[in-house]
């Protein structure tokens, strides 16, 4: 099974609040499925965990940093891609502040204009009490141990 590595970031705005975006997929292998994420995704060639992250960064928010850090939590789990492919995903997580909680779409490509329908800032409260499917699981307790240190 391939790896499939990826930078995501827990992007906190200044109330705390941390932004997820909905997919839903209306075709192809995950087709049906509707749930919250947070933004990133795939290293490209020769790239860095980090380096991804501030690219995914800039693409999906339109936030431009220089630096996201050092990884605050990691994850790796079977996915299925929407091509219906299953890999073996590694997940590199990066905590990065925001002051303004205005987005840009300019970066998005034509397949996340697709199967992204929305965003929101959730407090931790939301969360702990949403029965919307929220990625990953183990959300609170990664911005939790990000907060510790």
């Amino acid at each position: 099974m391939r790896q499939r590595k990826s930078a995501r970031l827990l992007v906190i705005d200044k109330d705390g609040r941390v932004l997820l975006f909905r997919f839903i997929h209306k075709s192809g292998a995950l087709a049906g499925q509707d749930y919250w994420a947070t933004p990133g995704g795939g290293l490209e060639e020769g790239e860095t965990f980090h380096d991804a992250a501030i690219r995914e960064l800039r693409e999906e928010t339109g936030l431009i940093r220089d630096t996201v850090g050092e990884p605050v939590a990691d994850r790796e789990f079977s996915l299925q891609m929407p091509d219906g492919e299953c890999v073996s995903a590694f997940e590199k997580y990066y905590l990065v502040t925001s002051k303004d909680a205005t987005l840009s779409r300019l970066g998005w490509t034509l397949d996340e204009s697709e199967v992204i329908a929305d965003h929101h800032w959730w407090s931790r409260d939301e969360l702990m009490h949403t029965t919307e499917i929220v990625w990953p699981e183990e959300i609170l307790q990664m911005l939790a141990t990000a907060a510790s240190r």
